[in-house]
């Protein structure tokens, strides 16, 4: 767990070794392994000093989430964390000089280390990442993160890297202050010993444990950190709406734990982590951020016997704001891309979308000139559909048209070679129905890609009724070789995320045609956790584009469709207001150029406040559990895993991390409170809260969705 040298200069050198895990990580087994040897060093006199590093590419990069998983109650939590704050502390008073070198990403409870030695240096690697994102999993650091770094760099320094866990290379975190010094790589080891011989002796007494103290930028009670306590307080309220305890426990670590000595600190800082780590948000999270992200990620669901595809060269049929998006990953993943479009000059203007989002990644320093050229010269505009011969890879991403999509369809099989796969980017129509004109249904497939392509992680990997095993495994290694993240979907019209999250838009048009106040749907959805407010949400998205959607369903299925009731809303805003968004500059909302956006005052007038309106809680929880009923219908329609529909959710159209996602909110509610709500809600609001059998039997059966 940790290899242990000392040097003939009585320098001794631990470096973290975890070879059980993927990682070097922070267990029951390797912080017992680190305890040892830290008393070994401080034992044995001829030790002058310690440098502590890794023997693998990453230095420490956290907790193992296995151990946090298993944790049930406070006292367990406690037993955990005790251990590492205990070395941790004993360390730095030992007298001994302690110095992390920071080989690789030091993360987390890695980053604690570093912060409990006398001094960190970094290797001049810009893929090396320095700090503490602990928050994003429902966490916080436990091993002294927030009493140590406020401690060196001050509380309001200390702020973004513990509430936002921001993450920088090290020579950003040099400027910040996290780390005292950078050097190359290759002279890392070398300098960390030279800092233990020369100047190791004089440090080995922290700041905090030293006499006369003075916490920079004052303690909380202090005029300036207080007003910011204030101000920190009440924008963090109105961010996480009370489903997130995380920040709140942070800021209570260094509200009270900056107020008392560095050893009542860290018992507030384990203690706030016990009830973190006992809360259902974070174990959400944990579940879905970490475990079942990381699985799809891997591509746990491809088909094991299909060998890896290594693409080359793709295409992308449709140079409009999707088509463009599209082009710009393929090419930013370094692939060759070709952008077709019926005119050479629409072709253009796509390659002209990446060239302004790559000028803007130069300007900002993001990226060198070189590297955007680069970019650029993969991609290849053209009109001509003789230049996708030697694609691996087609996308059509064309309008949201049957007659357009199949004779697109038609041209690029033309010319496409015998091995490609064809894949449609479509957000409602059926794959199986486009694949009809295909004349190799099993190797197309559907791709189903969020706007805008470039900022959105999420792709529904859709599988046709004749879509091949190999296609899907094919189409599962172009979605990670773009860095995005994969869910795999069965075909149903508008598929799973659009399906679920509908349900969301839906609900609210419903009520406002009910009558109930748009400003209390819109907060109700804010104090849900969601994104966006419901209404504001449809705006952005396009009211004219889930109409076209309307639309295309009565087309589809004729004279079986059965009205829902936002169906009116949308004809009416569309068809007898012309208020199809804010890209109109007006939809539920007026845009006006100051940039004040308010509710639009003729909804007053067509959709009149009922005098009895609901509690917000009850329109919150319409809001909710409309989007987990239909999530769950499609899981039990087998449409989607249970885990691909959470991850979709979180990743497709921001459901709360803190619920788990839309399947697992229903765990955290409780599959009978759930049902029986669904039950009276139906009774009140129609069928569309009838819950489906597979869900009925579960609640009955006082099962989970998840084992835990």
């Amino acid at each position: 767990m940790v290899d242990y040298q000392v040097d003939g200069d009585g320098v001794a050198t631990l470096a973290w070794n975890v070879a059980d895990r993927p990682m070097n990580v922070l267990n029951e087994a390797s912080i017992g392994a680190f305890a040892q040897a830290v008393a070994r060093t401080i034992a044995d006199p001829a030790v002058k000093g310690v440098v502590v590093t890794s023997a693998r590419p990453e230095f420490v990069v956290g907790a193992d989430l296995d151990l946090v998983r298993s944790v049930k109650t406070a006292e367990q939590s406690m037993a955990i964390t005790a251990p590492i704050s205990r070395v941790l502390r004993t360390l730095e008073r030992s007298g001994k000089p302690f110095v992390a070198a920071l080989n690789g990403t030091a993360l987390g409870g890695g980053y604690e280390i570093a912060l409990a030695c006398h001094r960190r240096i970094a290797a001049d690697d810009a893929r090396i990442q320095i700090g503490l994102p602990e928050v994003t999993l429902g966490l916080l650091p436990a091993a002294g993160g927030t009493q140590r770094l406020p401690r060196m760099i001050g509380i309001r320094a200390a702020l973004p890297f513990l509430l936002e866990g921001r993450k920088l290379a090290p020579r950003q975190a040099l400027e910040a202050g996290l780390v005292d010094e950078v050097v190359p790589a290759a002279e890392l080891l070398a300098r960390a010993r030279a800092w233990v011989l020369a100047d190791g002796p004089a440090h080995a007494v922290k700041p905090w444990d030293a006499k006369g103290f003075r916490f920079p930028g004052g303690t909380p009670q202090a005029p300036g950190p207080t007003q910011l306590f204030f101000g920190v307080s009440g924008g963090l309220l109105g961010k996480t709406q009370g489903l997130y305890p995380a920040p709140e426990a942070i800021l209570a670590c260094l509200y009270d734990g900056c107020q008392v000595d560095l050893d009542n600190g860290l018992k507030i800082e384990q203690r706030q982590f016990a009830r973190l780590a006992t809360s259902a948000a974070t174990r959400n999270m944990i579940r879905t951020l970490f475990y079942s992200m990381g699985e799809a990620n891997r591509l746990a669901d491809r088909p094991k016997d299909v060998p890896v595809r290594k693409f080359a060269k793709v295409a992308v049929l449709g140079a409009g704001m999707m088509g463009a998006g599209l082009a710009h990953v393929s090419a930013q993943a370094g692939l060759r891309v070709v952008l077709l479009d019926v005119q050479q000059a629409a072709a253009e203007k796509g390659k002209a979308y990446s060239q302004k989002l790559l000028d803007a990644q130069v300007a900002k320093g993001r990226l060198s000139a070189g590297k955007r050229d680069q970019a650029l010269a993969l991609i290849a505009p053209t009109s001509d559909y003789a230049a996708l011969a030697d694609c691996d890879l087609v996308i059509e991403a064309v309008f949201e048209d049957r007659k357009v999509k199949a004779e697109v369809t038609r041209q690029a099989e033309a010319a496409m070679s015998p091995g490609a796969v064809f894949a449609t980017n479509t957000s409602t129509l059926p794959i199986t129905s486009l694949a009809e004109v295909s004349v190799r249904p099993a190797q197309f497939v559907g791709l189903h890609f969020f706007s805008p392509v470039e900022k959105m992680p999420l792709v529904e990997v859709i599988r046709g009724q004749q879509t091949s095993e190999a296609t899907i495994a094919q189409a599962l290694d172009f979605v990670k070789r773009i860095r995005k993240t994969p869910i795999v979907v069965n075909d149903c019209p508008s598929f799973y995320a659009n399906r679920a999250f509908a349900m969301f838009p839906y609900e609210a048009m419903t009520m406002l045609r009910e009558g109930v106040n748009p400003i209390l749907i819109e907060n109700a959805a804010r104090m849900a956790g969601m994104p966006m407010p419901a209404l504001a949400l449809t705006d952005e998205i396009s009211v004219e584009l889930l109409h076209k959607a309307l639309q295309q369903a009565r087309a589809d299925q004729g004279a079986a469709y059965r009205a829902q009731p936002q169906d009116q809303v949308l004809d009416d805003m569309v068809g007898k207001f012309e208020r199809i968004g804010r890209k109109a500059g007006k939809g539920f909302y007026d845009y006006p150029a100051d940039g004040r956006k308010t509710l639009w005052r003729g909804l007053a007038e067509h959709y009149p406040v009922a005098a009895q309106q609901p509690d917000v809680e009850e329109v919150r929880k319409r809001l909710m559990y409309a989007q987990s009923l239909e999530a769950a219908r499609c899981v039990a329609e087998g449409i989607v895993s249970v885990r691909d529909a959470d991850v979709g959710s979180l990743l497709g159209w921001g459901f709360p991390a803190a619920l788990g996602g839309a399947i697992g909110y229903i765990d955290t509610v409780g599959a009978p409170a759930f049902v029986a709500e669904c039950d009276r809600l139906a009774t009140r609001h129609g069928e569309r809260y009838a819950v489906p059998d597979a869900l009925r039997a579960m609640a009955a059966g006082g099962s989970r969705y998840y084992a835990v």
